[in-house]
Formats: C-alpha cells, structure tokens, sequence
C-alpha cells in the first residue's frame, strides 16, 4: 500500500465500501415483500426482476422471441461468411463465433421458439409441458434476472468483496470443499437467492482467471441451489408445506454433505486446474504476509483493488457486455437444451426406463411405492420440478418427502440451472453434468431417506 498517496487510499477505501455495501443489499441479503396477499423472503436484485416483468407484461413473448433469432442469426453470420473477419478480443466475436454444436443448438433455439410463439406445427414442442414450459415460464424471468444481475454483479466482483472474503474464508473453504475463499460470494448468492445468479458470478470469474477450470465446475455444480421461493413452492406440491423447515433443513444438509464429497470423487476430482486467464498468484493463493492477518491483508487488497476499480462509464459499459452476453448466448442454449430435455421427459419412456436400476435402492431404503418414486428420479435431470408433478398422487408421507426434497438436492436440471452452465463460460460437458447429478442421486439418496425415517416414523 507505500505505493498509494493517503487520498487514493481513503478514495479506494471508501469506493470499496460503498459499492461493495450496496452488491451486497442488492444480492445477498433477504428481503421480505407482499406478492398477490403472501409474504414472500426475496433478494432484491429478484424483486427487481419480478417488477420489471409485470411492467413488460404481454411484450415479453415477442421479446425473447426477437432476442433468441437475433442470436440465431448472428451465430450463423458470424460463424461462417464473417468468421475470419472478426476482431478475436470483440464482442461480436466472443458472443456469436461459435463451434458447430452451439451453432446447432442456437438454431433449433430459433426453429422451437417460434414454433412455440405460434403455436404451429406439432404439439410436442409447444406444449404445456415441453417449449411453453421453457418460454412462458423460466425464460421471462431469466430475461428480466439477467439484466439486472448482469448490470449490478461488478458491485460484487471488480470493487474488493472477493479480496476481502478470500484470506478469511480460506481456512474454510479450502479444507471443506477445495475452493478458494473468495467464493463463498457465488455460494452465498445461490444458497440465498438463485442457482443462476452464482453461475454468473463463476463464469465471470473464470473469465477473469481467478477460478481454475475445476473449481468453476465445482462451484457451479456443486453450490447452484434453487431458490429458496422455489423450494416453497415443490414443498407445496408434495404437500409438504406444513413440514417446510425440516424439509429445506434436509435439503441444506444434503447439499452441505455433497459439497465435501463430489469434489473428491470422479469427475469432479480429474478435472484439472488450468486458468482461463494469468493473474497475480496471490490473488489465486490467498496467502497470508508474514505478520497479517486475515482481515487485515483482506482488507488492503480489497482497498487496492477499490483504487484500480472501474468508473462510473465503465461500470456500466462492463455491465452491459454482461447483459448482450447472458440474453443472446445463453437464453437460446436454455430454449434449445430445455425443450428437448423436456420432450424426452413427457413423449419418451426413457428417464422411466433409467430410473428401473433404483427401484432395488429405493427398497433398500425402505422407501414405499419405490417403483413409482423410481420413475421421477432421472427425470429431474430434464427439469427439477417434473419429479414433484409425477409423485403428486403418492399415499406415502416418506416418498412424497424424499421425491421433492431429493429434486432440489441434484441441483442440475437442463431447463435452468443445467442450460445456464452449459450456456456459460464454463467449460462442462452436458455428459459430465449428467454423471455428476447421477453421482449426487446416488450420494443423497441415503442422507435425505434417513432424515424423512426419522421425522415421519
């Protein structure tokens, strides 16, 4: 710090301060609000998409339709006639010069989508259950969550929060999960608020070098938990709103369990620890100065970092790079991915025939009606909550808990969290992705049986 003047310091200090204070009310600190006569715990950042969805209104539909062939059409473009044209550091580039795969995935974005929009064609992609699930119901919110999420995550990210949490959490994060201290912000804002705000947040980190290739992967699959708002409403749906707190209690249990093992074990564990980017070693080391502590060296990187922080044009510049990047890369991946994941789930006995391997599992696990619960388990790798849906008609206490509480606990589910992975940054294949959720089936299973034993026997 000898190298600063004391009024880049105090200046440093202060915009840290004050930009990091306010990332924080705006992503990691519940808020409670009246939602149509119920009290509803929120984050603002959400509160602030869901108010600016009820201002959209009926022009939503025609908006994600435009974004979605905007970014049709600019992948092919880009990706054939203008591939060697591009600027390689651009924008244009970076967002639309893509390999065949997402090319493909892009396109049958457009092709679904406007089928869906007007309802034309066959019903197995516009569907209730299959592309109107993707385009009425999670596309308007991610719209309206990216773009505030997009615009305000600098506040986390580029003014010292992360410089400050790293040292302190270290001691925790590194032992427990492997990851660094700094990432207790992307774990804190999915635990808190939503799965796909912390997959912003670690792709963004990855980008910036800060997160190997194994920790981005760990982080996004293994901390990327729905909502809490979510979780209330799969409670509900296997009538389990009257035993809420041991239901979600069981739930963060699981997923705490998970976070300590899935990072040891294959795949996770293979992935390698190779940067996207170089940046200091010790930003990535987060070791302590001889004679510091945490907080205090926390607190001088997070005061440098606050002096090079970016201005109120680049902030905002910054942010909207974000916003083009989240809506014209990732909502056509979530369309794409989303609405075949959730054909196979209705029109095909596939996940059905998959989960039969469980059905001896399940009865092990003394878990009644294991045969039907069997049908939901792989499922939930479509979207999570189909699993509740199919369970709905069970006459056991014990199944109904289990079914919903496991559904949150896989966490990866390609009509969200799954496509948003898939559609960021971070490089998971969607093989991987499965083989990690079977590999958190599998491992949670037990966990969550134990638990629905103990409170309905």
């Amino acid at each position: 710090m000898n190298q600063y003047s004391r009024s880049q310091i105090i200046k440093g200090r202060l915009k840290f301060i004050i930009m990091s204070l306010i990332g924080i009310i705006l992503f990691l600190l519940p808020i409670t609000v009246t939602k149509d006569g119920k009290k509803e715990t929120t984050l603002t950042v959400a509160y602030l998409a869901s108010v600016l969805r009820d201002i959209i209104g009926d022009a939503m539909p025609l908006i994600i339709v435009l974004i979605i062939t905007l970014s049709g059409i600019l992948s092919l473009l880009c990706s054939t006639i203008y591939r060697n044209k591009l600027n390689p550091s651009g924008l244009m580039c970076n967002a639309f010069n893509v390999k065949w795969v997402w090319l493909i995935l892009r396109l049958l974005a457009v092709v679904f989508v406007w089928i869906t929009y007007l309802k034309v064609g066959t019903k197995v992609i516009y569907s209730e259950d299959t592309g109107a699930l993707i385009f009425t119901s999670l596309l308007p919110t991610l719209v309206t969550v990216f773009l505030f999420a997009a615009l305000f995550l600098p506040l986390l990210m580029e003014y010292g929060l992360l410089e400050l949490l790293g040292p302190i959490f270290r001691p925790i994060m590194r032992p427990l999960f492997t990851l660094p201290g700094r990432s207790t912000v992307d774990n804190l804002a999915s635990f808190i608020g939503d799965g796909t705000v912390g997959v912003l947040i670690t792709s963004k980190q990855y980008e910036g070098g800060f997160y190997s290739k194994r920790e981005a992967t760990v982080i996004a699959t293994t901390f990327s938990v729905v909502s809490l708002t979510f979780a209330i409403v799969v409670a509900q749906t296997v009538h389990m709103q009257n035993h809420f707190f041991y239901f979600y209690l069981t739930v963060i249990i699981s997923c705490i369990v998970l976070a300590v093992i899935t990072p040891r074990v294959w795949p996770l564990r293979s992935v390698k620890d190779i940067y996207a980017k170089e940046v200091p070693q010790e930003m990535r080391t987060e070791k302590l100065p001889e004679g510091k502590t945490a907080l205090g060296h926390g607190f001088d990187m997070a005061t440098e970092t606050g002096i090079k922080a970016p201005g109120f044009i680049a902030f905002f510049k910054s942010g909207f790079k974000t916003v083009i990047d989240m809506w014209f890369v990732i909502l056509p991946v979530v369309m794409s991915i989303g609405t075949l994941a959730t054909i196979i789930a209705n029109y095909t006995p596939l996940f059905a025939i998959i989960g039969k391997p469980f059905v001896p599992y399940l009865e092990l696990l003394q878990i009644p009606e294991a045969s039907h619960a069997s049908e939901t388990i792989i499922i939930g790798f479509a979207d999570m909550f189909l699993p509740s849906i199919l369970i709905e008609g069970a006459n056991s206490n014990i199944t109904l808990f289990v079914v919903g509480a496991l559904s949150i606990t896989q966490l990866i589910y390609l009509s969200e969290v799954g496509g948003v992975i898939l559609g960021s940054k971070i490089p998971v294949s969607i093989f991987k992705l499965f083989v990690i959720f079977l590999i958190r089936t599998i491992i949670a299973l037990p966990i969550i049986a134990l638990m629905a034993h103990l409170y309905f026997n």
